[in-house]
């Protein structure tokens, strides 16, 4: 006997100014299923969940819940049907502790007519949650305290919580260690368990293997077909999404010598962070050095050091022979030293503003005249760099916020090539972006390493930095442990020397 859906989307469609970027769209999901939702960005997952998820309404179709018909016109009407949204980018409150972000809007109260939160019960179900999930911190920790990967679990926990029926888990790994993602993924099996149903959203199709009961895939805003289990196969995966083969993702430039004459030299940089250890290594012009480590190693630290938007205790730096002063990232960029940061959204670009004034910002001056910005040569600029890297969008004149993962990253890659850089800093270069949309990334790194650009590549994925990288340091604790050859390239290797050992 088949069993019937609890949750049905039929023909959904959704229109932006210049995109469809939804067109009939179907989606069921069953009781106790986890369906994984798959694409390129760009490709509608996002704005169907945000649908369904009461975020934006569609412009035409039906949503049935249980056989229902209805409408949800908010995230808090979706709540109250049961339905659960862990975002991909971060919705936490930093000025809250742990437990009132795990109770936000269901605050527990006490005291009859007086309506008091109830504070105790607050701190202690939360901690609770808190150590089923293995996350070791009192639930009355200052959210501003706590780690990109530890606030993602905040937001798991606080979905978790509220006792969904359904709940969509869009990128919910992105900022998670191995260790936190396998206990992500044993919480998901456990919910089902339970009876939940689970629309999985991710770029990692490694995860989709192992807990997926069915991938529903779209490309382009459209259906294009459906896997089940024995059919979850990463290259099956990858041919439905984009259509094309992506076997050589990484294919390392190759150049020998890539160190000759140390190009870009870093010298007993001591981080804010950890100011006990002395951290030296240096860049060859045209090689691609990779930093790998758990979270919490240092690593963000010691990039944004470089860029000057972190202090230092003590750095030494230098460009092709010459000594740097970087006290800002102003200095740096002067020297042509550029970040694309782990948190684009935040850190990368101006999401309200468009794509024509993000890639103009760093180098504003290059489009004024006597205090003026020529609005036409700025605009030529950044359709132009559009044009470069494959940004898809009908205009520069569109938000930043209105495009996909993938293309704000390339946005914010944009105002920087725009300037012609010597050395580029990426800090998780790949997050929450889509197979297609990485190797169009890969590719760029490779093509900037084959112009002469040092380039250093943050990566808390194992294969991506070991696909990369001509070489690797691995950091532990503000330290650098090791540095890895090609050759002697190993996630064995990798691990050892990012749990402490020496190497």
């Amino acid at each position: 006997m088949k069993v019937s859906p609890v949750l049905e989307l039929k023909a959904i469609s959704k229109r932006f100014p210049g995109v469809v970027a939804l067109d009939r769209v179907d989606l069921e999901v069953h009781p106790a299923e986890v369906v994984a939702l798959i694409g390129e960005n760009g490709a509608g997952k996002s704005t169907l969940m945000k649908i369904l998820g009461g975020v934006t309404q569609p412009d035409d179709g039906v949503i049935r819940l249980a056989s229902r018909e209805l409408q949800i016109q908010s995230p808090r009407e979706a709540s109250q049907l049961g339905i659960e949204f862990i975002h991909q980018e971060l919705s936490v409150l930093d000025n809250l502790d742990v437990g009132a972000n795990i109770f936000l809007r269901r605050e527990p109260t006490k005291g009859g007519w007086l309506k008091l939160v109830d504070r105790k019960r607050i701190y202690a179900e939360s901690d609770a949650l808190l150590k089923k999930l293995g996350l070791s911190l009192s639930s009355r920790t200052p959210l501003s305290k706590l780690s990109i990967a530890q606030q993602q679990l905040v937001e798991i926990a606080r979905s978790i919580s509220a006792g969904a029926r359904i709940l969509i888990m869009d990128e919910p790994t992105s900022s998670l260690t191995m260790g936190e993602t396998q206990r992500l993924l044993g919480i998901v099996k456990d919910l089902k368990a339970h009876g939940v149903s689970i629309i999985y959203v991710s770029h990692r199709l490694e995860e989709i293997e192992k807990i997926a009961d069915r991938a529903v895939v779209l490309r382009d805003g459209r259906n294009v077909g459906v896997l089940e289990r024995a059919q979850l196969q990463r290259q099956n995966m990858v041919n439905m999404m984009v259509g094309r083969d992506l076997r050589d993702f990484y294919m390392t430039a190759g150049r020998t010598d890539k160190r000759a004459g140390e190009w870009f030299k870093v010298h007993n940089l001591r981080t804010a962070k950890y100011p006990e250890h002395a951290v030296s290594f240096s860049v060859g012009k045209g090689e691609v050095m990779g930093f790998a480590g758990l979270v919490g190693a240092g690593r963000s630290e010691v990039a944004q050091a470089i860029f000057g938007v972190d202090e230092t205790v003590r750095s030494e730096v230098e460009l092709n022979g010459k000594r740097l002063s970087i006290d800002s990232a102003q200095d740096a960029i002067r020297e042509g030293i550029y970040l694309v940061p782990e948190d684009r959204r935040s850190c990368g670009l101006i999401v309200e503003a468009t794509i024509r004034e993000n890639i103009s910002l760093p180098g504003l001056k290059r489009f004024a005249s006597a205090g003026l910005v020529n609005v036409a040569k700025e605009d030529a600029r950044a359709v132009e760099m559009c044009r470069a890297i494959n940004i898809k969008t009908p205009s520069t004149k569109v938000r930043a916020a209105n495009l996909s993962g993938g293309n704000q990253q390339k946005v914010v890659l944009a105002k920087w090539l725009a300037l012609s850089p010597k050395v580029l800093i990426f800090d998780e270069p790949t997050r929450g972006i889509d197979v297609g949309a990485k190797a169009e990334i890969y590719a760029l790194i490779r093509e900037l390493a084959a112009r002469g650009v040092s380039i250093i590549v943050i990566s808390s994925e194992m294969e991506e930095v070991l696909g990369i990288s001509d070489r690797v340091a691995v950091m532990h604790e503000g330290k650098i442990t090791g540095l890895l050859e090609r050759t002697q390239f190993s996630e064995e290797a990798v691990m050892r020397l990012a749990t402490g050992a020496q190497g």
